[in-house]
């Protein structure tokens, strides 16, 4: 793959050891990239559907199955965890722990409701991002992830993320999404809640 396009705010770069995993030789632009990928993603929500147990989402099996599903057509190393360094993420040594720490944490949240159902997503989805266990798609498996949260275990109508925008792309409502998590880096959340449309009021009290 050549490129083709810009690559959008918060895009995580390849290895060519990584590039070398696209399934699809003919892909020579970003443009080609994303539509496959696109058409992967729309069946892996079509399999969320149809699956039976529906018990064991906050389980590495899962979180790494989902994103086999997701895009599983188009990367050889879809559901793997990535073993080289990026821009963002923790080191690759540290992303099985800190998975288990964060999905141990989100069963805790919604068992005992520490946070409002919105809440609890939007810090599952931040803290899945900041940990970034693959080499690609890591934004939109962790909204696609947070939304089974929330659908399945908080029962409760799951983050409009988009706005009716595409978030894969740039444009004003990505540069505020990507400007919000970066605050959460900080554990400042009070941005991304408003992204997410829970309590608007930044001046709000959150708990630590």
């Amino acid at each position: 793959m050549t490129g083709g396009g810009e690559m959008p705010e918060g895009a995580t770069p390849l290895t060519p050891e990584e590039i070398a995993g696209l399934k699809h030789k003919h892909v020579t632009t970003r443009g080609q990239l994303d539509e496959l990928e696109q058409g992967n993603i729309q069946e892996g929500l079509l399999w969320i559907n149809r699956r039976r147990d529906r018990r064991k989402v906050l389980t590495e099996a899962f979180v790494r199955e989902l994103h086999k599903r997701l895009f599983g057509e188009v990367w050889s190393w879809a559901g793997e965890f990535r073993a080289t360094e990026k821009n963002i993420g923790v080191t690759p040594h540290q992303i099985a722990p800190q998975l288990q720490d964060l999905l141990a944490d989100v069963s805790y949240w919604t068992e005992h409701k520490t946070y409002s159902a919105v809440e609890i997503c939007a810090r599952f989805h931040h803290r899945l991002v900041y940990i970034h266990p693959f080499a690609n798609g890591n934004g939109r498996h962790a909204r696609i992830l947070a939304d089974i949260v929330a659908a399945e275990l908080l029962e409760t109508k799951p983050i409009d993320w988009a706005k009716g925008t595409d978030l894969q792309k740039l444009g004003s409502r990505r540069t505020e999404y990507i400007a919000a998590l970066r605050k959460a880096d900080a554990k400042d959340y009070r941005s991304l809640l408003a992204f997410a449309r829970d309590e608007p009021d930044s001046e709000r009290k959150l708990k630590p």
